[in-house]
């Protein structure tokens, strides 16, 4: 099973920092990798089994579906039911933790996922780089556009 963590830290308070990324369907609204979003069968963003389908800049189509989510704990956590790249099994956290020296957020995305051995390194990475780690670079310039 391969593993990706990423984590960065974000200088606006957690409580900004989750009210921008809490909708499960507003990718759109804050990652520049993603380009349209909607829920399937009408359900609530916040409804644990929803599905989100969402377009990438590239055209590729990917449907997640939401496992956790807590607003008390600034976290969710899904997991891909659909995406052209060659992995099962596949399930990500994204958390975010207050950081008090400066009242700033610390987040985490991590992922975990089965993919064929010649294949799972470079697909961790790209998770890492491109969504991951591109999320984080995205929101800490949304901030920093506000200060």
């Amino acid at each position: 099973m391969a593993k990706v963590t990423i984590s960065s830290v974000i200088d606006a308070p957690v409580e900004q920092v989750w009210a921008r990324i809490r909708d499960f369907n507003g990718l759109p609204g804050w990652h520049p990798r993603m380009v349209e979003s909607h829920i399937e069968d009408g359900k609530d963003a916040a409804s644990i089994g929803c599905v989100r389908n969402f377009q990438l800049v590239s055209g590729a189509r990917l449907r997640e579906k939401l496992l956790d989510f807590s607003d008390e704990n600034f976290l969710v956590s899904y997991s891909i039911l659909e995406t052209p790249q060659p992995l099962t099994n596949h399930k990500a956290t994204l958390q975010l933790r207050r950081v008090t020296d400066g009242n700033r957020t610390y987040a985490e995305w991590t992922a975990s996922f089965d993919a064929a051995p010649e294949d799972a390194d470079k697909l961790a990475e790209g998770m890492g780089a491109n969504v991951f780690q591109g999320g984080f670079n995205a929101l800490k310039d949304h901030f920093a556009g506000q200060s």
